[in-house]
């Protein structure tokens, strides 16, 4: 994609929101713009029939397409629109065929893969790595004690008020507890997210984060508060692979984790005409998301790390949305104006364990900014050239947030020029 062809996109996509704003105005929530008057909407309406045609653009041709007229959507628009995306949760249950499957082909992808914070981002209680290591963990908030005890019968959380307590077993722990682990439990059918959750940073239990110690005389929820249903499709849909099967969320058929048909989509079809020798046509029933132009590169990941657009809906502000990495990497000069080879996987292969060392990514910043000063901007290396030198760029370019509470750091992906002491931008 060309830079202007990006900047183009970047407009419509502000006429997109216009049309969205004068949706919620025309339900009757003018709390989303206050102080409109009726004069102004009929401007306002030619404005958003304008965004609509814009709108057009993001609508998805087919699974392999590269659209160079792409605009950033949100999440719930791209999973409604023909061909695969993450999260989207059409295909049949018998469309999928799981990891092992692709393994026998894709040996050494699937042998890394395995090892990924994504491929281990969900696993059933009984075999959390975190909880095999830490036997018993305890935490105590003002009026509760808080327990979480393997035994012969499972894993079972356990809160108590000094009087009376409440058991539940856990059936899902979420995160590879590498930063930390929070936990699932069932109640009358519903699920439930435990108020307590593990911190490798403390190697213990501390409040889940958004969560607040419960008030006295609550022993019936203090464990933890019910997900909706929506809440859970979208919770599992990116914590698993074919939770939602036949637009029906159902586990029976779900993987754990992140595995190749969560971002590859399902792949009966393919394995099938691979096997019996059709291999063009099998390359085709499964998609390849490296294909992808870079806005929708982002998004792609973004349907789980919420895209622009799924930050701006959902009215998120301030230091959280610093884990919404599509959201602040698209805030860079580097998107906006930079180098259209900037996306996700420029810097991350989803198929190998994440990076820690800032050094590591020092090639993929000096692929597109002169490694010296002087040195003229050109057509392969348009940003400018750091004056301060040319090794571990993002230990000061994308600085790393603390979240109160979390007892980890965060990369901030809105790649910039920091100044000490200066208040997080949102």
């Amino acid at each position: 994609m060309t830079f202007q062809a990006i900047k183009m996109s970047r407009q419509a996509s502000i006429l997109c929101m216009c049309f969205r704003l004068f949706n919620t105005f025309l339900h009757g929530t003018t709390a989303a713009m206050p102080g409109m008057k009726s004069r102004c909407a009929g401007r306002f309406l030619l404005l958003t029939t304008l965004s609509s045609f814009a709108c057009l653009g993001s609508i998805r041709a087919s699974p392999q397409a590269s659209r160079a007229a792409s605009v950033p959507s949100a999440t719930e628009d791209r999973v409604k629109s023909p061909g695969w995306w993450p999260t989207q949760g059409r295909a049949a249950a018998n469309e999928y065929v799981g990891v092992d499957a692709c393994g026998g082909c894709h040996r050494s992808i699937f042998a890394t893969q395995q090892n990924t914070p994504m491929a281990r981002a969900a696993a059933q209680a009984v075999d959390a790595e975190v909880l095999k290591d830490h036997r018993c963990l305890s935490f105590r908030s003002p009026g509760y004690s808080y327990e979480i005890a393997s035994t012969q019968n499972g894993i079972f959380y356990s809160v108590s008020d000094g009087t009376s307590s409440v058991s539940k077993p856990l059936t899902w722990a979420f995160g590879m507890g590498v930063v930390g682990q929070t936990y699932i439990f069932e109640k009358q059918g519903a699920f439930y997210e435990s108020r307590v959750s593990y911190y490798h940073a403390t190697q213990g239990l501390d409040l889940t984060l958004g969560h607040r110690a419960p008030l006295p005389n609550q022993l019936e929820n203090a464990p933890g508060r019910a997900i909706s249903a929506t809440e859970a499709r979208l919770c599992f849909g990116c914590h698993m692979t074919a939770s939602t099967t036949g637009n029906q969320f159902d586990l029976k058929h779900a993987y754990p984790g992140v595995g190749c048909e969560a971002c590859h989509g399902p792949g009966a079809g393919h394995v099938a005409a691979m096997r019996e020798g059709h291999l063009d046509q099998g390359k085709k029933l499964v998609m390849n998301p490296a294909r992808l132009n870079p806005i929708d590169s982002v998004d792609f990941c973004g349907a789980c790390h919420r895209t622009a657009w799924d930050v701006r809906l959902g009215g998120m502000t301030g230091v959280v949305t610093v884990r919404f990495q599509p959201y602040r990497l698209e805030k860079s000069r580097c998107w906006g104006k930079g180098d259209g080879r900037l996306t996700c996987i420029t810097c991350h292969d989803p198929h190998l364990p994440l990076a820690q060392e800032a050094a590591s990514y020092d090639q993929r910043c000096l692929s597109c900014h002169p490694s010296k000063p002087g040195i003229k901007t050109s057509k392969d290396h348009p940003g400018a050239a750091c004056p301060v030198g040319n090794t571990s760029c993002v230990s000061c370019h994308m600085l790393k947030v603390e979240l109160p509470g979390f007892h980890a750091k965060f990369t901030d992906h809105w790649i910039r020029i920091t100044k000490p002491g200066e208040p997080f931008p949102d």
